[in-house]
């Protein structure tokens, strides 16, 4: 009988922030678990960093070039001719999403058989002006279940923190069990309940933290508040703040006053504390449910958070913090055949996901799909693989490219034309840029030139396949990505 499929999405976690990755701070003994009884992938990257865009690689198998999604905008039909769900649903599977999508519309099921919603905050859907049937009012499953147990008009913007306010933080302020993350759990062990016993089941579970507002329940929070938090790492290369930026809620940079930055990270990882327990909680449920053993498990974050780094908070941006991920597919009944308890250091991305997956369900790979299935790196096996990711993100004045390959990163500001390049292997928190050291002149034109290629014909200019131009433009979705689907797998 095929197994079946859990897909265990966070947004915007570390890809450090796990005790098996050495942590100094954060415990996170049932994901350990899980990389006990799988295989964790060392250089995972997000290439697009942001929630629309990474979700899309996800669900399409694709690069972001032939999504099109290149940036973060809102209230762009999904319309994309194979998905993931709807793939492992022509295979058999009873399919079921509980928690976060952020596609378009809300409750486009992109071939699940149910979704239980829960996108957080979204700005589209909560400004006046937006249509009815697209209000959050419509679109969330979470904000009813509250309100009908507690009463009131209660609403995700009670705890009074934006939803992108990476440097700000408080406790949760009602009984832990109401907390969203709880609720994902709630109701996805609640789908094992109901679920069709004569099908296997493709389960996405997908949280919205530990993305911002940083509200751990207490608990959790007064324990991370007690230890020495650690601090942020800063470039010699990072800019100083000199217009006091980091005193703004919503700010993406600039210094954050050094009390208020210590209770931000501390609540970051006291949420990933909370998720790690929540993810227990459901462990344990499918042992009691008797499908433990036979379900693939895959544990992904859509992206980063800088959490302070370079003098930066949030997303978006191609350092490790923003655009590395954890990566980890466990297989704890020997579906696969895996060699548990390894890390591989291949360079992989999230549209390495679908394959994965679909290969794991014994279902065929559409054309469409650009990524690989990463099962035979995790059985150790010789194979031909990417030699680099290019990864980049419109994001204005620093809109990017970067070329990564796991030793090295090169990262190009095509708004400015600044280039950065890093030795991750000596330098893996990248302090040191050393695009203008002489010694390193030959590997930056090597990179710059794999990028050039890469860039060439897009719609932006941003190359003529000689060279890098400057000033281009940058948009958040290509006009041209019909043109770019149905692409040989690479």
């Amino acid at each position: 009988m095929k197994p079946n499929v859990l897909l265990i999405m966070v947004d915007q976690m570390r890809f450090d922030c796990l005790s098996s990755a050495g942590h100094p701070i954060v415990e996170t003994p049932n994901l350990d678990q899980l990389a006990a009884e799988g295989v964790k992938f060392g250089n995972a990257y997000s290439a697009t960093p942001t929630c629309v865009p990474a979700r899309a690689a996800v669900l399409t198998g694709m690069s972001q070039r032939s999504t099109g999604r290149v940036g973060y905008q809102d209230r762009v039909p999904w319309d994309y001719p194979h998905m993931l769900p709807e793939e492992m649903s022509h295979a058999g599977y009873h399919t079921q999403s509980v928690g976060k999508m952020h596609v378009y519309p809300s409750r486009n099921l992109c071939g699940f058989h149910n979704v239980i919603l829960h996108d957080g905050y979204l700005h589209h859907n909560r400004f006046k002006n937006t249509p009815y049937q697209e209000s959050f009012e419509q679109t969330d499953d979470y904000l009813p279940w509250l309100r009908e147990r507690l009463g009131g008009h209660r609403d995700i913007t009670d705890i009074g923190l934006d939803c992108n306010a990476s440097g700000m933080s408080r406790p949760w302020h009602l009984p832990e069990e109401f907390h969203p993350t709880n609720w994902v759990v709630t109701q996805s062990i609640d789908f094992l309940r109901r679920r069709d016993p004569r099908k296997p089941f493709f389960l996405k579970m997908s949280f919205v933290r530990p993305h911002p507002p940083f509200d751990p329940p207490p608990a959790y929070f007064d324990y991370y508040m007690s230890k020495e938090i650690d601090e942020p790492v800063i470039g010699t290369w990072a800019a100083n703040d000199e217009e006091g930026l980091g005193l703004l809620p919503t700010t993406r940079r600039g210094v954050v006053p050094e009390q208020r930055l210590k209770r931000a990270r501390a609540a970051y990882y006291a949420l990933i504390a909370h998720l790690d327990d929540q993810i227990g909680r459901f462990l344990q449920a499918m042992i009691e449910y008797q499908v433990y053993q036979n379900t693939v498990i895959l544990f992904v974050s859509d992206h980063g958070e800088l959490l302070g780094d370079h003098h930066f908070l949030a997303k978006s941006l191609a350092y490790e913090g923003s655009a590395k991920i954890p990566f980890i597919l466990s297989d704890p009944g020997n579906q696969l055949g895996i060699q548990k308890g390894t890390t591989c250091d291949k360079i992989i991305e999230l549209r390495d996901i679908m394959p994965t997956l679909l290969e794991a369900a014994h279902a065929p790979i559409p054309e469409t799909v650009e990524g690989k299935s990463v099962i035979p790196l995790a059985k150790g096996m010789e194979i031909e693989w990417r030699p680099y990711l290019h990864g980049e993100h419109s994001f204005g004045d620093l809109s990017h490219h970067y070329i990564v390959n796991g030793k090295e990163k090169y990262i190009w500001y095509s708004q400015t034309g600044i280039e950065q390049y890093f030795d991750l292997v000596n330098d893996p928190k990248e302090i040191y840029n050393l695009s203008q050291d002489h010694r390193y002149s030959e590997r930056v034109a090597y990179l710059r030139n794999i990028l050039v290629q890469e860039l060439e014909g897009r719609e932006e200019g941003y190359s003529d396949g000689a060279q890098l131009i400057v000033g281009c433009q940058p948009k958040a979705v290509l006009n041209n990505r019909e043109k770019m689907r149905g692409l040989k797998r690479s």
